[in-house]
Formats: structure tokens, C-alpha cells, sequence
């Protein structure tokens, strides 16, 4: 693995490290916005459809709730524990520094009780109502986010984006075994759509962040070996998705229509990825904005005609 020591450049940009003055005690809106929601939307849609998909519409209402309840709360929790070991970080980066640790609303220590207390009862409802394996999943997931991704490999080395993309390849996962008791080519096959979509949607946007993530002293991948060689490596990722959904197909998971337009809509990624290699360099940031939000579509309408037309038991 690229492990190295990183510290920022002489020439990076600059960003006041100091800390705000404590503000306003922290209200009900600080306590959601710490769990990261966006992030929390997005994997919510992906549980739901990996349930749906092993239900094949024969769905158990009740623990398909629990299941995403559980899952919400694991993901809140090792969003709230990131926040909590990133908050001396954040301070360095214009988009993080208003977030509600760097700016005193919420203390640390509220915040890593929060964590404790969401992870808990978060596991408790999985290993309850969604099954040991389902429980476990979370688990894993909760190590390598929080341990292995934060803890040291975010610090340490290029390698943190694609090996902390197993923690986010977790959710639909999790949906999946919950719905059907066991680990098969369907849960790779949603496992391997969710972490092979992560490198190169949050690349595009590290590339638009680039100097304030030098400045921050963030070994990513732009940083270190530059815009470049980041583009090359998106490229593989994007590619490798496109068989995906076909074996979904195949496999008799999913109809021919997710099939026709997931291919698609990677294949029109692929197109917006190369065409990185033949802009100029001052039109670098709008494409990498638009590879980015391009790539969120690109999960949610696949997630969706993935539910749409998960092929029925019966």
C-alpha cells in the first residue's frame, strides 16, 4: 500500500486554523447535520433497494423499517465519530470549518456520546430485527470507516478513498442479507456497484477541493500525485461498472430496462471521464463539478429502476 508521511507544500493554499469563538449552545439542527444526512440519504436509498432486490416483492414491511432504522443509525454513528476525530482538520478547510465541532456549537465530548450512544442502539436494532449477519456487516463497516479510513489511512495514504469505500459498500449489503438470511452473488453484485461508484464520485470532488486538502495536509490522490494521475485511475473504476449491472441481469435480479440504462448511464460517465483528458486547464473545475453530480444521478436513478424492476418472486 502508498502509505507515506504527507505534509503540506510550502505553496499550498492558506487557510486560518484558528477557531471560531464558541457560539450558541448547540440546537436540534446541529445534532442532524453532524450525522452527515446527505451521506445518509444516499445510503438509505441503497439499503432499501438491496432489501427490495432479495425480497423480489415479497416484502416484509416491518423488519424492512427496522433495517433501515438500524442501518441509519450505524452510518449516523460512524459519521458522528469521523466528525469527532476530524475536528482539528476541519478547522483547516473553508467547506468543513463551519461545521458544528469546529465552531464550538456542539463540545467533543457531546459529540463522541452521541457516536456511542447512536452505534449502540443503532447494532442493537440490527442484531435484533435484521439478523446476526446484517448485524455484523455493520459492524465491519463501522471498523473500516471509523478505523481504518479516518483513523489512519485518510492520514496516511492515497489508498484511504478506494479501501474506505468498503464501509460505504455496506448498506444495500446489509438491506440484502436482512431480506434473505445470506451472502450471494447478489449481495457482491450490490457490493460491488457501490464501491466501484466511490472513488471516482468523490475524486471529482477532491479535485475541485484540491488546494484546500493540501493546505489541510489530506494525502489524496490529486494532492499527492496530481490531477492527472487521478483522472487515469477514475477511469477503471467507471469501466468495471458497466458488466454490473448486466450480470444483475443474468443472474435474474433485475429486468432488462435497469440493465439498458445503468449500462448506459455508466458508459455516458465513462464518456464525461475521458473528455477530463482533453479540456484545458482552466476548465478543470467545471468538469470536475460536472463529473460529480453527474455520478450522483447515476447512483440514484440505478438504485431506483433497480427497485422499479427487481424481477418478482412469483
Amino acid at each position: 500500500m502508498d502509505n507515506i508521511s504527507y505534509k503540506t507544500s510550502s505553496d499550498a493554499a492558506t487557510y486560518s486554523v484558528k477557531s471560531k469563538p464558541p457560539g450558541k449552545a448547540g440546537t436540534w439542527k446541529d445534532f442532524i447535520t453532524v450525522t452527515k444526512p446527505g451521506i445518509l440519504r444516499t445510503n438509505l436509498v441503497a439499503a432499501f433497494g438491496g432489501f427490495w432486490l432479495a425480497s423480489q416483492w415479497d416484502v416484509d414491511y416491518i423488519k424492512l423499517i427496522l433495517t433501515l432504522l438500524g442501518t441509519m443509525l450505524v452510518m449516523a454513528s460512524s459519521c458522528v465519530f469521523n466528525n469527532y476525530f476530524d475536528r482539528e482538520l476541519d478547522l483547516k478547510m473553508e467547506r468543513t470549518r463551519n461545521r458544528s465541532l469546529p465552531t464550538g456549537r456542539l463540545t467533543p465530548t457531546t459529540v463522541l456520546s452521541y457516536a456511542i450512544i447512536l452505534g449502540i442502539v443503532g447494532l442493537a436494532v440490527l442484531f435484533s430485527f435484521s439478523g446476526v449477519k446484517a448485524g455484523l456487516l455493520g459492524i465491519l463497516g463501522m471498523i473500516v470507516y471509523v478505523g481504518i479510513y479516518t483513523l489512519w489511512l485518510k492520514r496516511s495514504s492515497t489508498w484511504s478513498t478506494s479501501i474506505g469505500g468498503i464501509s460505504g459498500a455496506m448498506p444495500p449489503v446489509i438491506g440484502y442479507v436482512a431480506a434473505s438470511g445470506r451472502i450471494d452473488m447478489g449481495a457482491w453484485l450490490l457490493f460491488a456497484l457501490l464501491f466501484l461508484w466511490q472513488p471516482p464520485h468523490f475524486w471529482a470532488l477532491a479535485i475541485r477541493r484540491v488546494e484546500e486538502y493540501r493546505a489541510a495536509g489530506f494525502p489524496l490522490l490529486p494532492v499527492v500525485k496530481g490531477i492527472h494521475r487521478t483522472k487515469i485511475q477514475m477511469i477503471p473504476y467507471i469501466v468495471l461498472l458497466i458488466p454490473v449491472p448486466i450480470l444483475m441481469y443474468a443472474y435474474g435480479y433485475a429486468g432488462m430496462i435497469f440493465m439498458i440504462v445503468s449500462v448506459l448511464l455508466s458508459v455516458l460517465w465513462a464518456f464525461y471521464a475521458f473528455k477530463g483528458f482533453t479540456i484545458k486547464e482552466e476548465e478543470t473545475d467545471s468538469w470536475a463539478k460536472k463529473v460529480f453530480f453527474f455520478s450522483i444521478n447515476h447512483l440514484t436513478l440505478s438504485f431506483l429502476l433497480m427497485i422499479v424492476d427487481t424481477v418478482h418472486k412469483f
